[in-house]
């Protein structure tokens, strides 16, 4: 019989708003918001104090500040909150190499084999969190279970300062109770359609046949068929491959007139183009993101044999894609291009490369 894998998911709670309270002691106990409180300002991370309110991140910051008027913003510094999510994978690194980054803020340790010997993960799961509590004064959630999606799940389901473990005979029970929308990958669309299908939780889940699910969700589907039985044979991946480089503008006020889109646009090629070159990242798939004056957005995307990395090559194909937005009667609120799809080796991040702790980081926190 295979022995079962041993993984936690550590989970930093409210990361960058908390990081903003320890270090400012006047914000304690208070609703804090990093960002900008100006009109077309955006919430990138909340705390708890303000998630009471209803704050979340990616909120406008007007209707964060009619939600809550006592609402205190402060401006983001990200240099700070790679220095500290850098302390907290050196505190990882204490019990296993085994470290797959997701975001500054959260990761999975396979601690299968582990560096102390020890052998319940629940005892690592509860040391890593005094470490961070006592060395970094900050506080952490963990999930442990055995494989990726459960300690995901885990570590959700009792947050803040959260420890959960989730055992193989408990596994399938508490799988059929999880809400739909607590599944890992199914965001606000993919729950909604869900339900128009008759699926609400883990158990509605499961009477999917692996047929429906790809048909409806394509090869993401056979994912959600596993999940809901409890499978997730993914490995823990302490080397990363870099899947996209990307780089979006809001704008001051919403636009409509082609001139100043089509500027707009160069603007942003123009920083997309000396990202790629500093990350020497080589991508053939080129996607546009727009977000409209409501806040409802689209995506449209086009790939090449060859690697864009030239202005060049990527502003023409960025306009091509914009031929099929329509902006006229619907302005722009925001602009985005990002570049994926790597072809070379170029593109890998190692465990002590300095974008280690810095993948799939968009400045926004769940």
């Amino acid at each position: 019989m295979t022995e079962l894998r041993k993984i936690i998911h550590i989970d930093m709670d409210a990361f960058y708003a908390s990081v903003e309270q320890r270090d400012h002691p006047e914000l304690k106990g208070k609703p804090v918001a990093v960002g900008h409180a100006e009109k077309r300002g955006v919430v990138a991370a909340a705390s708890y104090e303000a998630r009471k309110f209803g704050v979340r991140s990616a909120m406008p910051s007007q209707k964060a500040l009619k939600l809550c008027p006592d609402l205190i913003f402060v401006e983001g510094r990200m240099e700070v909150y790679k220095e500290v999510s850098a302390q907290v994978h050196a505190i990882f690194q204490e019990y296993t190499d085994l470290i797959e980054p997701i975001s500054l803020d959260e990761a999975f340790l396979d601690v299968t084999e582990n560096k102390k010997s020890m052998e319940l993960a629940v005892d690592i799961a509860k040391e890593i969190k005094q470490r961070i509590r006592t060395d970094l004064h900050l506080i952490a959630s963990a999930g442990v279970s055995y494989n990726k999606f459960l300690a995901k799940v885990a570590s959700d389901y009792r947050k803040p300062d959260g420890l959960c473990t989730i055992h193989p005979d408990q596994a399938q029970a508490f799988i059929d109770r999880l809400p739909i929308e607590s599944f890992w990958g199914v965001g606000p669309v993919t729950a909604k359609r869900m339900h128009q299908l008759g699926i609400y939780n883990g158990e509605t889940l499961r009477q999917c046949s692996m047929e429906m699910m790809t048909r409806q969700f394509g090869k993401i589907g056979s994912l959600y068929y596993d999940f809901a039985r409890g499978i997730d044979n993914r490995p823990v991946e302490a080397v990363r491959i870099r899947k996209s480089i990307g780089c979006e503008h809001t704008l001051e006020k919403d636009i409509s007139l082609s001139s100043s889109v089509i500027i707009e646009l160069y603007h942003v090629a123009c920083e997309l183009v000396e990202r790629l070159a500093r990350k020497q990242f080589k991508g053939t798939t080129l996607t546009l993101k727009i977000k409209f004056g409501d806040f409802t957005q689209i995506t449209r995307s086009q790939s090449i044999s060859r690697p864009l990395t030239t202005l060049k090559e990527i502003l023409p194909l960025a306009k091509k894609l914009l031929k099929d937005v329509d902006y006229t009667h619907h302005p722009i609120r925001l602009i985005g291009l990002s570049v994926s799809n790597p072809k070379d080796t170029d593109s890998l991040i190692l465990p002590n490369s300095p974008e280690w702790v810095q993948l799939s980081f968009d400045f926004q926190e769940d």
